[in-house]
């Protein structure tokens, strides 16, 4: 059998750990085996234990980068300074960014960390609800200054996420729509629910 290849700029754990995520998604992480994923990758079941220590391990990975890059984000913006509709745009067009260019690591994100275990799943539900939180916070201040109209933050934080997560019935149809063209749009309409 061969060898795992690293992707370009990546480690082979990274190229075993996409692999993985189109897996996970595709039959859900309890139904995957490391076998399939070997088969996948095209290497003996055996050889990926040189890389990963469980399948357990690899869902983690993919949880944390997922929210790692998040939050990163999240935090970049709330220090930018920017008023809060510059802010939400920023974030909605990087949530956008990320189920286009990462699809597979963010719907195991939001659909496989229920298979976690502890002290995982608790600390990835923290993180889920401080960025939440966050964004309700960043809501809340535009309402306060008047930048944004009298909503209610958590309602606001809901259908942007809600709306944004949609994207996985594009991925599932692929309609022929241009990636800019449902990004602009997108945006655009999320925005006017918030424009005083």
């Amino acid at each position: 059998m061969a060898k795992i290849k690293a992707f370009r700029n990546g480690t082979k754990k990274d190229a075993i750990t996409q692999k993985a995520a189109g897996l996970f998604r595709r039959k859900g992480f309890a139904s995957s085996s490391m076998r399939e994923l070997a088969d996948i990758i095209g290497v003996e079941a055996s050889s990926l234990y040189n890389h990963i220590g469980s399948k357990s391990e690899i869902l983690q990975t993919i949880c944390f980068k997922v929210a790692t890059e998040f939050n990163t984000h999240l935090q970049q913006v709330q220090g930018s300074g920017k008023d809060t509709l510059n802010k939400l745009e920023n974030l909605i067009r990087f949530h956008i960014h990320m189920m286009l260019d990462s699809y597979d690591e963010v719907f195991v994100a939001n659909h496989e960390w229920k298979q976690l275990p502890e002290p995982y799943l608790g600390n990835f539900l923290e993180q889920r609800k401080t960025y939440e939180n966050s964004l309700i916070e960043i809501v809340s201040i535009g309402v306060k200054k008047e930048e944004i109209k009298n909503i209610h933050p958590y309602v606001a934080v809901l259908t942007i996420l809600s709306a944004v997560r949609g994207l996985e019935f594009w991925h599932r149809q692929k309609k022929n729509l241009a990636v800019e063209a449902l990004e602009n749009d997108m945006v655009n309409h999320l925005l006017k629910g918030l424009t005083k």
